[in-house]
C-alpha cells in the first residue's frame, strides 16, 4: 500500500526530524511512504476571522493540488472520529483488503483545514479534542501508522 502524508509546514525542531526519520525507516518494511511538505501561510498576530479563512483557503488549495484523485483521503480534524490504535489498524487493513492501494493523510497548518479539504476527505480522524502543534502531530501520526501495521501483522508492540 502507498501511504502519503500531506503536511502544511516544515519540521523545524531537530528532535522531531529525528523522530520522523525513525518512523519513516520503520514503516519502510510495511508500506511505500511519501511525505509531502507544503508551504504554510504566515498568520499575522490578531488576524481577523476573514483573514484566517483566506489563509486556510490558500493552504487548502495547495493540499488539494498535492492530493491524488484515486487516493483515499483521511483528514486530521478535531471534529473527526476518535479511534483506538486497534480500530485504526482495522480501518487501514479494511481499506487494503477492499482494494484501496493509496491512502493520503492530511495534517493542516496552525489554523486547521479549509472547508474544501474537509469536503474532499473520505474520512475525518481526530486524535483528541485537544489541539496539538502540527509539527508534533506528524510524528504522532507516523507512530500510530507504524503501530497499526504492527497490529495488522500480528507483531508485538508495546501497549
Amino acid at each position: 500500500m502507498k501511504v502519503t502524508l500531506i503536511c502544511v509546514g516544515k519540521l523545524k525542531e531537530k528532535y522531531l526530524t529525528q523522530g520522523v526519520e525513525e518512523y519513516v525507516k520503520r514503516l519502510s518494511r510495511y508500506c511505500n511512504l511519501e511525505i509531502i511538505e507544503l508551504a504554510d501561510e504566515k498568520t499575522p498576530d490578531n488576524a481577523s476571522d476573514v483573514m484566517e479563512e483566506i489563509i486556510k483557503k490558500k493552504e487548502g488549495e495547495r493540499i488539494l493540488k498535492a492530493l491524488k484523485e484515486e487516493s483515499y483521503c483521511i483528514a486530521l480534524a478535531i471534529e473527526g472520529a476518535m479511534l483506538s490504535s486497534e480500530e485504526l489498524a482495522t480501518k487501514i487493513d479494511t481499506l487494503g483488503v477492499s482494494g484501496t492501494s493509496h491512502i493520503s493523510l492530511i495534517i493542516g497548518g496552525s489554523l486547521g483545514l479549509s472547508d474544501e479539504v474537509l469536503k474532499r476527505s473520505d474520512y475525518k480522524l481526530s486524535f483528541s479534542k485537544m489541539t496539538f502543534p502540527h509539527q508534533l502531530m506528524r510524528m504522532i501520526l507516523l507512530e500510530q501508522i507504524y503501530r497499526a501495521y504492527r497490529i495488522i501483522s500480528n507483531q508485538p508492540y508495546h501497549k
